[in-house]
């Protein structure tokens, strides 16, 4: 009777955990294999594992199959290779086939999202390779209802008499896109994040322990569990190591709530004495299970942490941003908090992000008017839990602006170690909104839609984005009407059939979508890629798209005799193209590896070279007026450190030979005051930064130094690059901007939010020619 009426009790969770274990196994088998963050790294750690290779020695320069993964605290990588060790993954290599062309962290409209390469060995039912991985991501799904559980049990913990309020939270959590997302794929976020709630729990169960005749300020067997649980999460991640200083603050709250409830019953020095030995029991024990992990790191990379190693491998970031530049980064970090798939590549709708960013703004003005109203009649031990939620996230978030600063990793989906705290906070603001007869509907409302969220995702985001292109019958190809007919061959294998493109004019900035029918002509033993190029005049590259045939999933090895594919690029303009320009289509087959094209020819057996050129596409120019000055020619708009902005500007030329001169006017506009005089570098740069032609100089020439322009000034900037006599003939970058004289410290290129994209400017490409020529 009294596990019944438990069980009644707790209905709400038990129906919110089995709807998460079937949405987490959905994402699991909807996401193809190694299609998450970094999946295609944590995996191989694994497999070395289950081979009995031991842990991997770090190489920074070398190739090793685990990247940067393989820095990370071993014990979720452990459990992988204890439950899959009995699998044959010797077909792991034919299994993660990387697409080398995957526009990996970039949502493009053309797709080509898929890191690696899907075939029919992926299907039900699972061996090998792909049973393993299952197998993982199996265990992946079980530790996030683990979190989710530990959810709800935290805020019911806070609040017993607002069951809503705990299953609110733990519906928020257990059917966030993102928090399935990353439970269905192979991550050691999984085992941090179950391991971090658990703490989590047990420490807001801590907070308001009475007196015992204990040595410590709780039990033994409660310091020696929280012992254990720091040790594991310190073997899981090393951003789970925030939860040490976590469980100091609880043990001080419970000593203070102790000193503050009896103060005559707890004399101070009495306190810090438990408070000490709580501290030696917890830290020792985690010291015990984990401490040598970071000796290990020690003797090999001289870092406890390891993070050295880490970084040089996965690359630090530079320059280092500022704290107003991350901030720029807000909008991708609130993507990957909600749900942005794949290889930070495969979005939401931007509605829906705006909708769930609304939600958090109410729910966080929510927790404000709680806090303002409440926080008064809140017994000590309430406040004190309280604190220990908000103190969580804010170490998470903390050490992960500590580790973006070194590497690029602003990501929402890391700050879900203290995702049941953030669910929690969220939750009790929006309740916050309703009156407490309407409050539970308000939570069943919240929790539903989420859930249909959740599962709507793989289905109208994941699964598409990984698709196919269907193989089409000759009768399916449309007509001479709808598209253009070519013919042409490359190299016996592949057979451009025709192609429609639009639209016909564009400005720069935006896209060209073209249509390309492939004939396959045989079975291939290569992968030949394919390349579409934009031209303009000289033969000088304005748009470019390389991948894989299919939008990347469909190497041309997998193609058979006849098959007919419609594969779509969409290639993008430069921004900053000389206008007005006529560009034409540039399509070809090439090996990667070499570099070596396929030699074309059309119908009649001709040759047309290594390509196959065609279509017009007329590039407009965009029009600004700066008064004063009328229209900039060929605006575009470069941020230099909010500080300095290239709003246009015009060449002469776009090829010259040696001896001769590129006449380039620059149009800069002061976004803020400077006290700075920064000197302005104009540059025709060839391989290995070898320079064939430069200026550099104070604007105009030293008559309008940076220090004196006013907000909003724009400033006409003429540069004479004289192409030096030795240049070979080629196609070489024209790079600007601005450095300080004094230190050679150039000012950053800020893209779109802020993030620092670069430190030079680059307008496109010039040709050097021959001197012949």
């Amino acid at each position: 009777m009294a596990f019944r009426s438990s069980a009644g009790a707790h209905r709400g969770i038990i129906l919110i955990l089995v709807l998460y274990l079937l949405l987490g196994t959905l994402y699991s088998v909807v996401n193809p294999l190694f299609e998450a963050s970094d999946e295609m790294w944590h995996y191989p750690f694994i497999v070395h594992l289950a081979d009995g290779h031991g842990l991997p020695a770090q190489q920074p320069g070398v190739d090793q199959p685990w990247r940067q993964e393989g820095s990370q605290p071993p014990l979720y990588y452990a459990l992988g290779a204890l439950a899959t060790f009995w699998v044959d993954t010797s077909d792991m290599a034919q299994v993660l086939w990387k697409n080398p062309h995957a526009d990996i962290g970039i949502p493009k409209p053309d797709r080509n999202v898929n890191m690696v390469v899907h075939t029919d060995a992926e299907r039900f039912p699972y061996r090998g390779t792909v049973l393993a991985a299952h197998i993982v991501r199996w265990l992946s799904v079980c530790l996030g209802a683990v979190t989710v559980l530990c959810t709800y049990l935290v805020a019911l913990d806070i609040f017993p008499q607002r069951r809503p309020l705990a299953l609110g939270a733990a519906a928020f959590v257990a059917f966030n896109p993102m928090f399935l997302f990353v439970s269905g794929s192979i991550n050691n976020d999984n085992l941090a994040n179950a391991l971090a709630a658990l703490t989590l729990w047990r420490l807001v169960r801590l907070v308001p322990r009475p007196a015992t005749a204990e040595r410590g300020l709780a039990p033994q067997h409660e310091l020696l569990l929280l012992g254990g649980l720091l040790g594991l999460a310190a073997l899981s991640k090393a951003s789970a190591l925030g939860l040490f200083a976590l469980a100091g603050l609880a043990l001080v709250f419970i000593a203070f709530w102790r000193w503050r409830r009896a103060p005559d019953a707890h004399p101070l020095p009495r306190l810090l004495r438990q408070l000490l030995w709580s501290v030696l029991v917890v830290y020792g024990v985690a010291i015990l299970i984990a401490g040598w992990w970071f000796v290990r790191n020690w003797r090999l990379y001289g870092d406890p942490l390891g993070l050295n190693t880490f970084v040089a491998i996965v690359g630090p970031r530079h320059p280092v941003p500022t704290l107003r530049q991350l901030w720029g980064e807000r909008v991708g970090f609130t993507m990957s908090f909600w749900g942005f798939f794949g290889g930070m590549n495969v979005p939401m709708s931007s509605w829906l992000y705006r909708t769930l960013d609304l939600l958090a703004a109410l729910g966080a003005m929510g927790v404000a008017i709680f806090l303002l109203a409440s926080w008064r009649w809140l017994a000590l031990e309430a406040r004190l839990k309280l604190l220990l939620m908000a103190a969580w996230p804010a170490i998470v978030f903390v050490s992960l602006i500590r580790w973006t600063l070194m590497t690029i990793a602003t990501q929402g989906r890391l700050m879900f170690a203290a995702l049941p705290a953030i669910a929690f906070w969220l939750v009790l603001g929006w309740m916050t909104w309703a009156s407490r007869r309407l409050e539970r509907w308000a939570v069943l409302a919240a929790s539903l839609s989420f859930f249909a969220i959740g599962l709507a995702a793989p289905f109208i985001y994941i699964r598409p984005a990984y698709a196919r292109p269907p193989v089409l019958a000759p009768e399916q190809l449309p007509s001479a009407a709808e598209i253009t007919y070519v013919n042409a061959t490359f190299g016996g294998h592949m057979e451009l059939v025709g192609y429609t493109y639009t639209p016909t004019e564009a400005h720069p900035g935006e896209a060209i979508s073209l249509t390309v029918y492939w004939r396959a002509l045989g079975r291939m033993q290569q992968n030949y890629s394919v390349f579409v190029h934009l031209l303009t005049e000289n033969d000088l590259i304005v748009g470019q798209r390389d991948m894989y045939p299919g939008q990347g999933t469909y190497p041309t090895t997998l193609w058979r005799a006849g098959d007919i594919v419609a594969d779509t690029y969409v290639v993008p303009i430069s921004p900053a193209t000389l206008t007005p320009a006529t560009a034409q289509f540039e399509v070809g087959l090439y090996l990667l590896e070499s570099g070596a094209r396929l030699q074309a020819t059309n119908s009649a057996g001709q040759a047309l070279g290594d390509q196959v050129r065609f279509g017009e596409i007329r590039i407009m120019p965009r029009t600004r007026s700066e008064p004063g000055l009328g229209d900039i020619p060929n605006p575009v708009f470069f941020n230099l450190d909010n500080r300095i902005a290239l709003i246009g500007y015009v060449l002469d030329r776009t090829a010259a030979a040696p001896g001769e001169t590129f006449h380039l006017t620059l149009y800069w506009r002061a976004l803020a005051r400077t006290t700075h005089d920064y000197s302005v570098f104009t540059q025709v740069l060839g391989e290995n930064q070898q320079i064939w032609a430069q200026k550099d100089a104070w604007p105009q020439n030293g008559n309008a130094p940076t220090s004196t322009w006013q907000p909003g000034q724009v400033i006409e900037d003429r540069y004479e690059l004289v192409v030096q006599q030795d240049a070979p003939a080629g196609v070489y970058d024209l790079q600007v901007g601005m450095y300080l004289g004094a230190t050679g410290e150039r000012l950053n290129l800020l893209g779109e939010g802020g993030h620092v994209q670069d430190d030079r400017i680059l307008l496109g490409k010039v040709r050097i020619l021959r001197l012949a020529e």
